[in-house]
């Protein structure tokens, strides 16, 4: 069931009692118990930004930090999440720590936020700016999909 709300959130209970042969209620009952147990936490749209907002400047930061004694990486990723700027954060294997994305109106914004605010916390030892310029699939979903023929052109 959640799989096919992730799909698709516009889903509603019926069809996805439908799709898995049970009673609606059934369904919605447990959409409900999920939403209140913070296992579904909001509903969301796939956008493609770059078709619409010029003024938008996406980057992925890794960032190097120490653990904190009795904290490990929560402490400091909580201080990280809680900026405006920033849209995800998540904890990776590898030479970096922390993957922070980030969304600002430009270029110099993004700077500033890894320079004034990001790379200034304590305990962050390192970071690494990647900015995005263009997105072609995002949570499962192709952007710009050209559905024509897709066979390779021969030429003598």
């Amino acid at each position: 069931m959640l799989q096919l709300l992730h799909e698709n959130s516009r889903r509603s209970p019926e069809t996805i009692a439908d799709m898995l042969g049970v009673p609606h209620e059934v369904v919605a009952r447990l959409i409900r118990q999920l939403e209140e147990e913070k296992v579904i936490l909001r509903y969301s749209a796939v956008i493609n930004w770059d078709k619409v907002d010029a003024n938008r400047v996406t980057a992925v930061i890794d960032v190097r930090v120490t653990p904190q004694r009795e904290f490990g990486f929560d402490a400091i990723a909580e201080r990280i999440y809680r900026f405006p700027e920033v849209r995800s954060v998540s904890l990776v294997s590898g030479t970096y720590d922390l993957q922070v994305v980030v969304e600002g109106r430009n270029l110099k914004q993004v700077a500033q936020f890894v320079s004034e605010k990001l790379s200034t916390i304590e305990h962050v030892t390192a970071t690494t700016t990647h900015f995005l310029l263009k997105t072609y699939k995002a949570d499962g979903v192709i952007f710009d999909d050209q559905e024509g023929d897709q066979r390779l052109v021969v030429t003598p």
